[in-house]
């Protein structure tokens, strides 16, 4: 067994799936907080709209699968993380929800409420994953897509 080995099987098949799947919510889960630079923060890109267009853009376009995760993610951060929460109709409304939790992103809690949170999320879409459609192939959740709309 050589060197070369190593860089065959599972162990690099496991990480490039991470890869893929963690890259694209990485960069759904930043892209939100764009609109601090333009527009108005928790409201432009923090909304609904902006969300249904990350779940259709990869059927649309064939890219950019499983950004909308990283989007939602950050969406419920902000809504459980924020006194102001986030405008989920912008434009349509600039009312803004969020669940009184008390903890901010200032409070010592915050952590442990982002992690929780971020397990809570992993678990629901395991589940999905697992009992429902599965998450890795994005024909079948096109199917599923198209089926439910």
């Amino acid at each position: 067994m050589g060197p070369a080995s190593l860089l065959e099987g599972s162990i690099v098949d496991v990480g490039t799936q991470v890869a893929q799947l963690s890259l694209p919510v990485i960069l759904g889960a930043l892209f939100p907080d764009v609109d601090t630079a333009f527009g108005r923060h928790r409201k432009t890109l923090h909304n609904l709209p902006v969300l249904s267009i990350f779940l259709v853009f990869p059927y649309v376009f064939g890219n950019l699968h499983y950004v909308w995760i990283g989007v939602g993610t950050h969406y419920i951060l902000d809504v459980v993380g924020s006194r102001r929460g986030i405008a989920l109709f912008y434009p349509l409304s600039s009312t803004e929800y969020d669940i009184s939790t008390g903890v901010t992103t200032t409070s010592r809690w915050s952590q442990t409420v982002t992690i929780g949170i971020t397990v809570g999320e992993i678990i629901v879409l395991f589940a999905i994953h697992a009992l429902l459609v599965p998450l890795d192939d994005p024909s079948v959740i096109k199917q599923t897509m198209l089926a439910v709309f």
